[in-house]
């Protein structure tokens, strides 16, 4: 217990929480737009594996960062665009769609690989760039202050900055408001003069957009080459992180880190020689615990609020009569 203690309250740890909260950060983003848009889905782990794959790739064949990034980007769009016309054209199913579209990532990724370097695991041959770390001036001379903030990946400060505009666009931008309003009541947008098509497929590329900077991350930050499955439920994380946070910028940003210092603490404990199973379980035992409480949060919120409302009604009638 005191290794473990000793291995978490250090600058180092707090640095890998940032670390590997990055990709979070940015699927809770993508998932909170799409959320206020009334276009949940369950797809993020497919636009964050296809991003991962084509920012590898576009990097390796250019030997350019930026259009590495630009390809992811434009990879999770492909996926995200591919939901839109089957969910709100041809009006699928929009679980099985995010089913069939993750494992659609998935296998076609281990394919795609194959047919390039003759191997199904990782992308190693291929002389792919990396998204350069960043030392902040003055910050990074400033003792344990610079250890914990200075020194990420670019994505991770982005991923930050994120938070801040996916607040700007949503509550303070006309196209916001009409995200907002669609997601809301897409009938009452509508009799107003509101395109909901259009609107929502603005909404679902501006979060591939962000979702695909997550990918880009795994494959170009977090790690220097893709590897299969490589995602590893990041996507339904940050899904689930949002949902913590009720669709606002802040509390999913915190939700994120929370998950993210599970995610470290499990790094930590795996030098400890604790049992692998149950250090790869404690990300998704947290997730799980999480929305648990979450669900419960608002079930007890739900019935405090029909009771009011109960109250209220009978209250009127005893007045009336």
């Amino acid at each position: 217990m005191d290794k473990i203690l000793t291995a978490i309250f250090t600058p180092a740890f707090l640095f890998s929480v940032i670390r590997v909260s990055t990709p979070l950060i940015l699927g809770s983003m993508a998932a909170l737009i799409c959320n206020r848009g009334g276009m949940l889905h369950i797809a993020f782990e497919g636009i964050m594996l296809s991003a991962a794959f084509f920012g590898m790739l576009i990097s390796a064949l250019t030997q350019n960062v930026l259009l590495g990034i630009i390809g992811a980007i434009l990879g999770g769009l492909l996926i995200s665009m591919m939901l839109g016309y089957f969910n709100l054209v041809l009006n699928s199913d929009k679980t099985l769609t995010g089913i069939a579209l993750n494992t659609f990532a998935s296998a076609g990724t281990i394919f795609a690989l194959y047919l390039l370097v003759q191997d199904k695991g990782t992308s190693n041959s291929l002389p792919s760039l990396t998204v350069p770390n960043i030392a902040i001036p003055i910050i990074k001379d400033i003792p344990i202050l610079g250890e914990i903030i200075s020194g990420h990946n670019l994505l991770t400060y982005i991923a930050f900055i994120t938070v801040f505009l996916t607040y700007i666009i949503i509550f303070r931008t006309p196209l916001g408001l009409r995200i907002r309003t669609v997601g809301e009541n897409p009938n009452a947008a509508a009799s107003v003069g509101i395109n909901v098509l259009k609107v929502r497929f603005i909404t679902l590329a501006i979060s591939a957009v962000i979702a695909s900077l997550a990918g880009a991350y795994m494959s170009m930050g977090y790690l220097s080459w893709f590897s299969r499955d490589m995602i590893a439920g990041r996507g339904f994380m940050s899904i689930a992180a949002q949902n913590l946070g009720a669709a606002l910028p802040l509390p999913s940003l915190l939700a994120s880190l929370a998950f993210g210092a599970v995610t470290a603490l499990a790094n930590v404990l795996q030098t400890l020689n604790m049992p692998s199973e149950i250090i790869q379980a404690m990300p998704y035992v947290a997730t799980l615990i999480g929305l648990g409480v979450f669900g419960y949060v608002g079930k007890v919120s739900n019935r405090k609020r029909s009771k009011a409302v109960l109250g209220s009604a009978k209250m009127r009638e005893g007045g009336n009569a």
